[in-house]
């Protein structure tokens, strides 16, 4: 299955990029002539593997042929100084074949939590297992914004006090109290108490993201019920599928800079945005939410492709409901590491040889491969940026592809969905050594806050 962008003739620059190896390749848009697909990777990987293993039968041999040498010949007769050193053993692309069973990671020194029920805040302080009630004395509503938007949410929804009278407590319920002039995320900050001396604690809620109200079970690289993804959004020049994008609130979408960065962009009014859908083909002219504005991100690079990342605000604000809704962002120092089970969809090419998108939303679940494998001589040679990250198999077997450029790879922490990339770039669709490159969504959280907030 493949996931890529479709090709639009204001936008079919091929970017040419040199690695800093011997080794040159086209780096191809997702939206591209080539872009990466939900389908896998061949060619020139299999010709660096290939020099690799012929390296390495040649090693053997010379290893081979001196061990004779040095048995038939007198002790004396040393070898040349650096004779098994002459050559580092490079990384192997197979390392990444086996998933790793591993469970996201949050790096900060004090943890929150929100309860799905009663929306009270929980703390979680100096490596206690237990989770603290936040006390409402001391509090200032600019850390509620704070902690939001480090849960992987867009904004504050609702803040208030709640007495602890109205609630039904564990006799063993202890509390976390912030003083008062004092606001961070630094343990030191946050004072475990017994009671809170007012007697009301924070309820907290964020702008709702991550759920699946109508999810259902599909394999990958299969057509998708509707639900599946709501956040999935169809970016679309006129009538026709242009990239895709991912719902990040009521007003605003995600998708790739290159998708939107041209000289020759078409106005505003060209440019619609579809949601809740699964069929292009029930898509009717006009259509669609209006794009107010498009903003790429500044230090996007179309020879590099480093900052591929893009916000469009909406005319009017998306209604959300069972099919349509946000996605969360990555939480603030989330790590999802490598063999993380991650999902990537869209309507692209569902086979590399294709010239035509899918009329249906595909998917198809590739695990996160790490920057360095990726980095490797065996595949891109060094063309990764820390803004960008790689998923997919070294085999090949399941890629994103021509149209999906834009779109959303998700991956799931605690029953909540985070925005952890943004599809990109790769080689071909489904090579193997080639797996699809993404904007590292992470890595521009400050970037989107500012953004969001300054309008």
């Amino acid at each position: 299955m493949s996931l890529m962008q479709d090709g639009q003739t204001h936008m079919e620059a091929q970017y040419a990029k040199e690695g800093p190896g011997p080794k040159n390749f086209q780096a191809k848009p997702r939206d591209q002539q080539h872009p990466t697909s939900l389908a896998g990777c061949r060619s020139a990987g299999q010709r660096c593997c290939a020099g690799l293993g012929a390296l390495a039968l040649l090693a053997g041999v010379s290893v081979g042929s001196w061990l004779l040498v040095l048995y038939l010949r007198p002790a004396t007769s040393q070898p040349t100084p650096g004779t098994l050193q002459q050559e580092e053993i490079p990384l192997s692309c197979s390392e990444a074949s086996g998933a790793e069973a591993l469970l996201p990671t949050l790096s900060t020194t004090v943890s929150f939590r929100i309860n799905s029920e009663d929306f009270l805040l929980e703390a979680q302080v100096r490596a206690r297992p237990d989770w603290l009630l936040v006390c409402h004395e001391g509090w200032n509503p600019a850390l509620g914004v704070r902690i939001c938007q480090s849960l992987g949410h867009l904004r504050l929804t609702h803040l208030k006090g709640v007495n602890l009278s109205d609630i039904k407590l564990n006799s063993s319920q202890r509390f976390a109290q912030l003083p008062p002039r004092l606001e961070g995320f630094l343990e030191e900050v946050w004072q475990p108490r017994n009671s809170c001396a007012s007697g009301q604690i924070v309820s907290l809620r964020c702008s709702a993201c991550g759920a699946r109200p109508l999810a259902s079970r599909i394999v990958g690289g299969q057509a998708v019920a509707p639900g599946r993804w709501p956040w999935q959004a169809s970016v679309a020049l006129g009538s026709r599928h242009t990239c895709g994008a991912s719902v990040v609130a009521p007003h605003w979408v995600v998708t790739a800079a290159h998708c939107v960065h041209s000289s020759r962009v078409p106005r505003l009014s060209s440019w619609r945005v579809h949601v809740g859908l699964v069929s292009h083909s029930a898509v009717r002219p006009h259509q669609g939410a209006v794009v107010e504005r498009i903003v790429p991100h500044p230090l996007y690079s179309s020879q590099t492709h480093d900052y591929d990342i893009a916000l469009l605000r909406l005319w009017t604000p998306l209604n959300f409901s069972d099919t349509v809704g946000a996605v969360c962002l990555p939480a603030e120092k989330q790590d999802f590491p490598r063999g993380s089970q991650c999902w990537v969809s869209g309507w692209g090419h569902t086979n590399p040889s294709h010239t035509h998108n899918s009329d249906t939303l595909q998917d198809t679940l590739v695990p996160l491969l790490s920057t360095e494998l990726c980095n490797s001589s065996c595949m891109y040679s060094g063309a990764l940026t820390p803004r960008m990250l790689c998923a997919g198999y070294v085999d090949g077997r399941a890629d994103a592809c021509q149209g999906d450029s834009g779109g959303p790879l998700v991956c799931l922490d605690r029953g909540t969905w985070h925005l952890v990339g943004v599809v990109s770039w790769g080689r071909g669709c489904a090579e193997p050594n080639h797996p699809g490159v993404y904007a590292k969504v992470a890595e521009f959280l400050d970037w989107i806050h500012d953004i969001v907030r300054d309008s």
